[in-house]
């Protein structure tokens, strides 16, 4: 069978074992969202010492025995995932054509239109759950930069395949948000860091690419300049702050200094799709030494994507699902600009194909030190896995339909058109 047609079947596979299991879902973070696992890892950050001895119990879990999440929390609804899979069934109609799969994509449309933080004036998504962070607690219906973003995608990619005038008017309410909610923090004359939250003051790398993205496409979409111009300082910020060995620290507040797989993939999908956009040279070069140390820093002797190449702490497990669909998306998006990628591509969707799916559909979630954790987190990768490979079979199905000497090949993400094209 040949690898597009195994890629065919394993998303039919787990779209059936979708609609068997559910929408709602334990995460990884199930351990920490409750009012237990939530004090101890409050005081994890307060004390070490203490910290570490009242997280003991939920780490042990996490590495012996993952299904122990349902002792510490309830399943929940993800808007990020809503999101990743409504953008999943959109790329499935566009390599099909079956209109039960835009249907799937309406759905999830309109879970998120229920899920939005209400709140807000304008349209924008958080946690389902309180989040504690070492700088303390966001509560759930807080809006994150790292969430909204994708909703911003899925109904700008919607839109274009099947127009609704309610469907534009939300992504021109994300963009507001991300403009004036999401606060701005100069770090240089021409750069600023962004808050992750409306309430926070900023300092995140990817926080910054997934605002410079979104603002970058809506100034092209809704013809806005003052989104450019907010955009431009986030970009800058992000190349300004890319270490000499093309890395990018997760923070630059010399605390959170870990490089991981999935954060770097983040932030270069951000460049990738702004240089779409706009041509712009630096994001080009910046990607240049980024893909350099990624391949050399992100994957393990066999080739495969490996969780860190600098860990913030002991971790428990080996591999990470959201690495492979994170390095499946950038991949895609950028082996045009850089042809080494398509082996990296072919490699991981092998490797996801032998490893990673389990007998009923889903996904295994992480390779642990001692077995998997096979506890199916729509957050955590599921939803993210189904993207990607939705959308690795878009561009294996468009590549059939072009002419042996049509090489060049056009990548197409949701938000990179230049305007609406419907009114």
């Amino acid at each position: 069978m040949q690898r597009t047609d195994k890629v065919s079947r394993a998303l039919t596979d787990f779209t059936e074992w979708l609609g068997v299991f559910g929408e709602t879902s334990w995460d990884y973070q199930s351990f920490f969202a409750g009012p237990i696992g939530g004090r101890a890892k409050a005081l994890y950050y307060r004390d070490r010492v203490w910290g570490t001895a009242a997280v003991a119990p939920m780490i042990f879990f996490e590495a012996v025995l993952p299904s122990g999440r349902r002792l510490f929390h309830r399943p929940l609804r993800f808007p990020i995932a809503d999101a990743h899979y409504a953008m999943g069934f959109a790329f499935l109609y566009e390599a099909t054509r079956d209109f039960s799969q835009l249907e799937n994509a309406i759905h999830f449309l309109t879970e998120l239109k229920e899920s939005r933080c209400r709140l807000f004036k304008e349209c924008c998504w958080g946690y389902p759950f309180d989040w504690v962070t070492r700088n303390g607690i966001i509560k759930k219906q807080t809006p994150l930069i790292t969430t909204t973003p994708y909703v911003y995608e899925a109904f700008l990619q919607v839109f274009e395949l099947h127009p609704e005038e309610e469907w534009k008017l939300i992504a021109e309410s994300i963009a507001r948000h991300a403009a004036t909610d999401i606060k701005s923090f100069p770090t240089s004359e021409t750069a600023s860091s962004c808050s992750y939250t409306p309430f926070d003051q900023g300092g995140v790398i990817n926080a910054a690419a997934y605002r410079a993205f979104l603002l970058t496409s809506a100034s092209r979409v809704f013809s806005n300049e003052d989104y450019w111009r907010i955009a431009k300082r986030n970009l800058n910020f992000i190349l300004e702050n890319q270490n000499q060995d093309g890395s990018w620290y997760y923070a630059v507040d010399g605390v959170r200094d870990f490089i991981d797989h999935y954060h770097t993939c983040f932030v270069m999908k951000a460049l990738a799709k702004i240089h779409t956009l706009t041509g712009d040279e630096s994001c080009k070069e910046a990607l240049s030494k980024g893909v350099k140390y990624y391949l050399a820093n992100l994957f393990d002797e066999e080739g495969l994507p490996k969780p860190f190449s600098k860990a913030p702490r002991l971790t428990v497990y080996k591999r990470e699902l959201y690495d492979w669909a994170e390095c499946v998306n950038l991949c895609l998006l950028l082996r045009d600009r850089f042809p080494q990628l398509e082996t990296t591509l072919q490699t991981v969707i092998d490797g996801i194909l032998k490893d990673w799916i389990k007998p009923d559909g889903s996904f295994r979630s992480r390779r642990l030190y001692l077995g998997w954790d096979n506890v199916p987190m729509h957050r955590w990768a599921q939803s993210q896995m189904f993207r990607s490979l939705a959308f690795y079979f878009r561009e294996a199905k468009n590549a059939e339909k072009l002419r042996p000497d049509m090489v060049k090949r056009e990548t197409r993400e949701p938000g990179v058109c230049a305007t609406f094209n419907h009114s």
